[in-house]
């Protein structure tokens, strides 16, 4: 089998600015969270989150949460970057409880990966469009942070 390669993009910040609460629903229990500040940072890319991104959330019965998550970022040529991404986080009971109370918790204590897809209309950042990245990310109080990847 080939082995997978990957090449660091940078990170990815996102603030979370405030969450509804749909309830259970046959799909599980979703819930909005509002996607408004943060950053995209690395040796090839820079950018500002802004305003009006989204994640569906979705919590299911085996206890993990789904991020569905579409959201915009500023580049520094003033070009925009649709970042569009889905994935789980999951870990103990314990540890998912001290996140939604928005306290800090190591890295090492959960487990959040999404697969991400990126689109763009600027020349610098066309290489972005033909790529799949992966985000291994952390939980910080207000922020979901992911260090991206190219996928080779």
């Amino acid at each position: 089998m080939q082995e997978l390669k990957s090449s660091y993009i940078g990170e990815l910040k996102i603030g979370v600015a405030g969450s509804y609460m749909l309830g259970r629903s046959p799909l599980g229990t979703r819930r909005l969270d509002r996607l408004d500040f943060g950053h995209f940072k690395g040796p090839r890319i820079s950018g500002e989150v802004m305003p009006g991104g989204v994640d569906l959330l979705l919590g299911g019965n085996d206890d993990a949460l789904r991020p569905d998550v579409r959201l915009i970022v500023k580049l520094d040529d003033d070009q925009p970057l649709l970042i569009q991404y889905r994935g789980v986080r999951h870990a103990s009971a314990e540890v998912m409880a001290q996140i939604a109370r928005g306290e800090a918790v190591t890295p090492d204590s959960h487990y959040l990966r999404t697969s991400m897809v990126f689109e763009t209309g600027s020349p610098r950042y066309d290489w972005l469009n033909r790529i799949v990245g992966v985000g291994v990310g952390r939980r910080e109080p207000g922020f979901a942070v992911y260090d991206v990847y190219e996928v080779l």
